[in-house]
């Protein structure tokens, strides 16, 4: 017996507390309460479980927050780069942490703005981005080699990190030490968002040729945000939301082995992004139960030794689809609420609603309020002072159990689609059926099925139906209705941002080496059919000013357009 393991768990815990403190890895900050009450760093019995141990349920670290809060990370884009550039030099300036990228629509769908099909649309949902240029006029200003960035984008998600590199590079930063997260994950896109270019295979060409350049080129660079996010915005219940993330995050573990990287390298490149609902004590037990089933699978499953291969690290969003249009002001409390849920349940980084974005874009005011609001929860309240505050709530590990459990059962028939007899406890038979790819299997049959929307469908009409019948109540619209509050001011995006945008496009392909884009466009087609990977040769044509579009339609030449099935 080991002396690690002859230690109580509480001592297990001090050990890695005093490791830290000697790194100077605690922040130095007053840990009383209001009053003046000194507080514990954590609190726990001897044998019970404690934060920063295997599986993780009380967080990463020994420290909590008490060492390094979370990351404010606001995400914002609309109008053009310029106009959003301004918008992220304003949170940077009033204390935000690190920057996340809202893209329109047009780019969302890998189309330039001057395609026939993003016509009114440029601008409107986020930023409109072109070309590499465009992300030059993006991060104008703000150094990228210290600011971490993520990019919520998915279908062409590849060719917007080479536009990002290339912008890192013009600005003179080694791309090696870039850090930074790209959600990249599509099968969320065929179960929830429908936000896809091709059919899944492709795509997922792609993700393993993006994973396996981060693995050896930017080791610090998360190259695939695995979304909850958008499945619980399309209806789906929390323990739905878990493991339907889960399930695709072991899709791509199961991916990065078919590629025959080592999966304690390329592990610690996945994250998560999940939705912190209204529901308070069910979504910090929703955070913890998904730190708890990742590092099981991670290591029992999939062979991880190393702890950062086992961690789940997560960004968390108030849930958007709580937000009403009536009495829109209640919104900044549900918002509060639910920042707090993703705080306790131990999130790396957070971005917070703004009260107005059920009716437009965030208002300038509106995106300060929201991030006030992190700033009051991290800075006033005494939350960050203890790790895992909620541990031990007799409560709050029930419920944990109990959706830790359902996502199990989700796991289960994930697995039965895919043609696997196998469960969720048949970890050793499982861990030598990962070159089969089962979960992938179940992942791709239930997406061509309809199993995963159809899923989604009923939990959102049960919910709508109870909110119908007051079973269940939202203030402001089917309780307490009275309310003096007037209408908001919102912001709106002038179509003249379209204009300009398409303008500048045209005269910026004016102005290129149109030979040198054809032939750089030839050379990734090329890349493409020869199974090499596509990073380097996508990138050599966003150096050139390949658009977006040019690359896509290129792709989408090459490989085919994706339909879903009708479905009656």
């Amino acid at each position: 017996m080991s002396d690690e393991t002859r230690l109580t768990a509480r001592q297990r815990w001090e050990n890695r507390y005093a490791e830290a403190q000697a790194k100077g890895l605690i922040r130095d900050a007053d840990f009383t309460t209001l009053s003046g009450l000194e507080v514990e760093p954590a609190y726990g019995t001897d044998e019970g479980e404690w934060p920063g141990e295997f599986p993780f349920t009380r967080g990463l670290h020994a420290t909590g927050h008490r060492g390094r809060p979370w990351t404010i990370r606001q995400f914002a884009g609309f109008g053009n780069a310029q106009q959003t550039n301004e918008r992220y030099k304003m949170i940077l300036g009033r204390g935000g942490g690190g920057l996340s990228v809202a893209f329109d629509m047009p780019t969302l769908m890998g189309r330039d703005s001057d395609d026939p099909m993003a016509l009114g649309e440029v601008g409107h949902c986020g930023v409109a981005i072109d070309s590499a240029a465009d992300m030059d006029v993006l991060f104008e200003g703000i150094p990228l080699g210290e600011v971490t960035t993520s990019m919520t984008i998915s279908g062409p998600a590849v060719p917007i990190f080479c536009m990002y590199l290339v912008a890192a590079e013009r600005q003179g930063v080694d791309t090696t030490i870039l850090n930074g997260t790209l959600q990249t994950d599509i099968f969320k896109e065929y179960i929830a968002q429908k936000e896809w270019l091709f059919g899944p295979e492709p795509h997922l060409r792609l993700i393993g040729d993006l994973m396996e350049y981060c693995a050896a080129n930017i080791a610090a660079y998360k190259p695939l945000s695995v979304s909850g996010y958008h499945i619980r915005e399309a209806g789906s219940t929390a323990a739905q939301e878990l493991a339907f993330t889960l399930a695709d995050g072991f899709g791509y573990v199961e991916l990065g082995l078919s590629r025959g990287l080592d999966v304690n390298v390329f592990a610690p490149g996945l994250s998560f992004f999940f939705d912190a609902h209204l529901d308070f004590f069910e979504e910090i037990a929703k955070f913890r139960a998904a730190r708890r089933i990742w590092a099981r699978w991670m290591r029992d499953v999939y062979g991880a030794t190393s702890p950062k291969a086992q961690w789940m690290r997560f960004h968390t969003q108030t849930a958007g689809v709580s937000l009403t249009a009536q009495q829109p002001y209640n919104n900044v409390v549900r918002t509060a609420i639910e920042a707090l849920a993703g705080v306790l349940g131990g999130t790396n980084s957070l971005h917070t609603n703004a009260l107005d974005e059920t009716l437009a874009l965030p208002s300038e005011q509106a995106a300060e309020i929201a991030l006030r609001t992190q700033q009051v929860i991290m800075d006033e309240i005494g939350v960050t002072n203890v790790a895992d505050p909620l541990g031990g709530s007799w409560y709050l590990e029930a419920l944990t159990d109990q959706i830790e459990a359902e996502a199990n059962c989700i796991f289960d028939k994930i697995l039965s689609l895919g043609g696997s007899t196998l469960t969720h406890n048949d970890t050793e038979a499982l861990a030598r059926s990962t070159a089969d790819k089962p979960i992938t299997k179940g992942l791709l049959r239930g997406i061509e099925d309809g199993w995963f929307m159809s899923e989604i469908a009923d939990a959102a009409f049960n919910y709508q139906r109870a909110l119908e019948k007051g079973e269940k109540l939202v203030v402001g619209v089917n309780t307490h209705l009275e309310s003096v509050s007037a209408e908001l001011d919102i912001m709106r995006v002038s179509h003249e941002v379209e204009t300009e945008q398409v303008a500048l496009l045209r005269a910026r392909k004016a102005a290129r080496d149109e030979a040198a884009v054809q032939a750089a466009l030839g050379e990734m087609i090329q890349a493409a059919r020869s199974g090499a990977n596509m990073v380097e040769p996508m990138l050599a044509a966003c150096r050139v000013e390949a658009t977006l579009g040019e690359i896509c339609d290129a792709l989408r030449a090459e490989w085919g357009v994706y339909r879903e099935p009708a479905r009656f």
